[in-house]
């Protein structure tokens, strides 16, 4: 038996992360798992999945975490947060609300409590959307920023990256949810060993103690010797000598448009690098999106406890039809299992 529950949180009532999320615990994917959020939502989004797999699909209310390992598979525990807006589970699929993006911003914090008091092996969150959490008030872009928040507690906070992972690829990022022209800005010696810091002593999790790391370049041909840019010369390359210093296994800059071919491991052809430092957020996200949406996990590395989720949205168009697919959000589960350990 799985010696520790695995918190999900619901994301956003009004998308698919409720029917994923209970797709996945249908299907006695995630043992040991549960959800933090809405009962009432957690409900109707079981019907939907009842009608598009065709089985009964209990929903079951628990106490704390640790009931969930007590329950038989295939049911979908769910650990009732309070205080949540009323009505959730009558607003219609598919529409930005507040009163969603509150109630994702809600258990999100309800996780990373139970996270920081040891009572979760690590957390798995539903997909949020942007608009809906901005609309509650919330400071927050995304999930990372909000789980580097919470993970804080108050003090300085904890420098994280984002990184975006299948079988194939993995891409770490030095900038997240800021304009293209505030992530240029964010390419400075700083922000870049930083990164390579964090990206190295993450890597370890996963059984790459000394992982090979290419780092991309910010312009065309990583900048072509200065004539399509200099960023590469300013900052990217002074931050690679630094972390070889260090100790990390650090090469580049790369010309972007070939390093994540260089870095892509298949059975056919072994990857020259264990992962890539991408400069921006698209820059990093669309290679391994391409490579296929259903198995790519988006990883919040520098926490102090595991966090995981699938790489793709909310999916409003799919929301309450019960053709939303849960791969990603399992294997975004399965990863969390083995990084926690």
């Amino acid at each position: 038996m799985t010696a520790t529950p695995l918190a999900l949180t619901m994301g956003d009532a009004c998308g698919i992360g409720p029917e994923i999320a209970a797709m996945a615990l249908a299907r006695g994917a995630l043992p040991g798992g549960f959800v933090i959020g809405d009962i009432a939502v957690l409900r109707r989004a079981a019907a939907v999945v009842a009608v598009a797999d065709g089985v009964s699909l209990p929903v079951i209310e628990i106490e704390c975490p640790a009931d969930a390992l007590r329950l038989p598979p295939r049911c979908v525990p769910v650990l009732p947060l309070a205080g949540l807006p009323r009505g959730l589970a009558q607003l219609p699929y598919g529409r930005v609300d507040a009163r969603a993006g509150a109630a994702a911003a809600a258990c999100i914090r309800a996780a990373v409590a139970l996270a920081r008091r040891g009572e979760v092996a690590a957390i798995v969150t539903a997909p949020i959307h942007k608009e809906a959490l901005a609309a509650a008030g919330e400071p927050y872009p995304g999930h990372t920023e909000l789980l580097q928040a919470e993970a804080a507690e108050g003090g300085p906070a904890c420098p994280v990256r984002m990184m975006l992972a299948n079988d194939e690829l993995k891409t770490v990022l030095v900038s997240i949810h800021v304009s293209l022209r505030r992530a240029i800005e964010a390419v400075t010696v700083e922000g870049v060993l930083e990164t390579l810091r964090i990206a190295h002593a993450s890597a370890a999790r996963w059984g790459q103690p000394r992982p090979r790391i290419a780092v991309a370049g910010l312009n065309p041909h990583a900048g072509e010797g200065g004539l399509f840019g200099d960023e590469e010369q300013r900052f990217i390359a002074p931050a690679i000598e630094a972390a070889c210093r260090e100790g990390i296994d650090a090469r580049g800059p790369f010309a972007p448009d070939t390093v994540f071919m260089r870095a892509r491991h298949t059975p056919e052809h072994p990857g020259e690098f264990d992962l890539v430092v991408a400069m921006y957020h698209d820059q990093g996200l669309i290679p391994v999106k391409y490579l296929g949406v259903e198995r790519g996990v988006n990883l919040t590395l520098g926490l102090p406890f595991v966090r995981t989720s699938p790489d793709h949205g909310t999916a409003f168009d799919l929301a309450g039809t019960g053709r939303a697919d849960p791969a990603s959000l399992i294997a975004a589960g399965e990863m969390a299992r083995r990084l926690s350990g």
